[in-house]
């Protein structure tokens, strides 16, 4: 390191920021002496200090949380839902504060923070409608006397544990519909970019959340662990890593708990002969190179399908060399840095990867700088032609913006080639034929499709999940996928005494 970088070090961690965890309704302090480095990834320098909670302080928000249950889950719905619509108001507010805080501690561009923000703020909507649906059914009458309905109940203390990629947009698929269930939650937000989560937190208060209702706890493997094995956690959200997302369940489900675990992804688009070209290449430079590639819905391999592969480089070069990287917080910015130094060299490890096993480097991003951000974690956007399936750059998640092109003759090759990847997130087709894209629709062995649709992300009030080893568990996150994973279902049978047969019944109550 040098010594003019030391002293920007320096200079940046003692203006750092201290952060803190939020429990029973008020900021508190780590006690645990351990802490984590908060970058502001333009720069390349710690804007914040993070505490990692102990497994005491994961203690105190489960605790919290358990105190502030009985009364919020006998709240009425409508009335839980008025603390919903402030909520919302409240967010429209604070909109581009909220989408500042995650351009300075993410790096994506503000625009794209907006937008994510905007995402957050659409369930929060969708939770707003709690009383409609929490009906259920019932049924008068079902025979002597008795009448059977149904009930979803709250299931008492649960969790959730966030990526870096989104840290407004993925906890907004989890406490507020769970809050509105008439749950109470503790979060364990990414320690890389935690601060939108506090402000959510403090926001949700001035709405007029009870304390103990929503908690934040910072922290790595510690907190995750504690919240896997405490006793009153009833359920875990999850996404992140195919391998934590694994880890996540297998533990989580092992100790009792019900558990949504959403993991990794390969997101293909396919790119038929008869396809508007001009559209395809428009789809593939935002959805692999937006948000520098840090999506779990990113586009990272194009599957170019017959003679269409040549003009589709072809096209793909001159935009992917010209995207206008630069800090996210400027206007002109398409592109933004990766979130850590650490990362970055993980992506770059990719790359070499990639040449090493033959693949053709049509545009490589290694080394880019931005003037004025030297020490900014930037990488340049990477253009990959000639991929196979069995090279690593292919196989894995990536998490970069890192763009493959794998070309096969036909669309039967394209669909059997997507079908064989063990990640089943997302996937889109380009295409002007009405039929292929119908039987790509229902052959795609994929949780969400999109045709002539780069990034197929579903609105709130549909649910978001992919297949195979991209989701553990059996339910999609938000939407009502969403109500049904944190409520349990009750049936009730009920009749009255006058209504009762005299004497013993030995069988089966039956319509009559």
């Amino acid at each position: 390191m040098s010594e003019t970088h030391q002293d920007e070090t320096v200079r940046s961690e003692t203006s750092a920021r201290a952060l803190t965890h939020f429990i029973n309704g008020k900021t508190v302090d780590g006690t645990s002496h351990r802490f984590g480095d908060v970058f502001n990834p333009a720069l390349g320098a710690v804007s914040a200090r993070v505490p990692l909670a102990s497994v005491a302080e994961v203690d105190a928000a489960v605790a919290a949380a358990r105190d502030a249950f009985p009364a919020w889950s006998e709240t009425a719905p409508i009335k839980r839902a008025r603390v919903l619509f402030k909520f919302k108001e409240l967010l429209d507010r604070h909109h581009d504060e909220l989408a500042e805080l995650i351009t300075r501690e993410h790096g994506k561009v503000f625009s794209d923070a907006k937008g994510e923000v905007m995402r957050g703020i659409e369930i929060v909507e969708f939770a707003c409608g709690i009383p409609n649906l929490l009906k259920t059914d019932f049924t008068d009458q079902i025979g002597g006397g008795i009448d059977n309905w149904n009930l979803r109940q709250p299931l008492g203390v649960v969790a959730g544990i966030t990526p870096f990629n989104f840290p407004m947009m993925v906890p907004c698929w989890m406490f507020p519909v769970a809050i509105a269930c008439g749950n109470t939650f503790v979060l364990k937000p990414s320690e890389r970019d935690p601060s939108a989560s506090i402000r959510l937190a403090e926001l949700f208060k001035e709405a007029g959340l009870p304390d103990g209702v929503l908690n934040v706890v910072h922290g790595d493997k510690v907190a995750v662990d504690a919240l896997l094995v405490h006793p009153e956690v009833s359920a875990l959200s999850f996404v992140g890593s195919t391998p934590i997302a694994e880890y996540i369940y297998t533990e989580g489900t092992r100790h009792g708990k019900r558990v949504q675990a959403l993991g990794g992804a390969k997101n293909h688009l396919v790119v038929m002969p008869d396809a508007d070209l001009d559209q395809a290449v428009d789809a593939l430079i935002g959805a692999a190179y937006g948000s520098a590639g840090e999506r779990c819905m990113a586009i990272s391999v194009a599957v170019a399908v017959g003679h269409i592969a040549d003009e589709l480089i072809e096209r793909l070069t001159p935009r992917v060399k010209s995207l206008k990287i630069l800090n996210g917080m400027e206007s002109a910015a398409e592109m933004g840095p990766l979130v850590t130094a650490a990362h970055r060299e993980k992506v770059t490890g990719y790359i070499e990867a990639g040449v090493a096993a033959g693949a053709k480097l049509v545009v490589d991003g290694r080394g880019h700088q931005v003037p004025g951000h030297e020490q900014g974690f930037f990488l340049g956007g990477t253009l990959f032609d000639d991929v196979s399936t069995d090279m690593k750059i292919y196989r894995e998640e990536i998490f970069g913006p890192v763009l493959c092109v794998v070309r096969v003759p036909d669309f039967a090759s394209a669909v059997e080639l997507i079908n064989a990847n063990e990640f089943a997130n997302g996937v889109s087709l380009f295409t002007s034929d009405g039929g292929v894209a119908r039987a790509f629709s229902r052959q795609i062995q994929i949780g969400m499709v999109g045709i002539n649709v780069p990034i197929p992300v579903p609105m709130a009030w549909h649910s978001f999940g992919g297949w195979k080893k991209s989701l553990f568990g059996d339910h999609h996150a938000y939407g009502e996928e969403g109500v049904r994973f944190y409520t349990r279902y009750k049936s009730i049978m009920q009749r009255w005494p006058d209504s009762i047969a005299k004497g013993a019944e030995f069988t089966m109550p039956v319509a009559k």
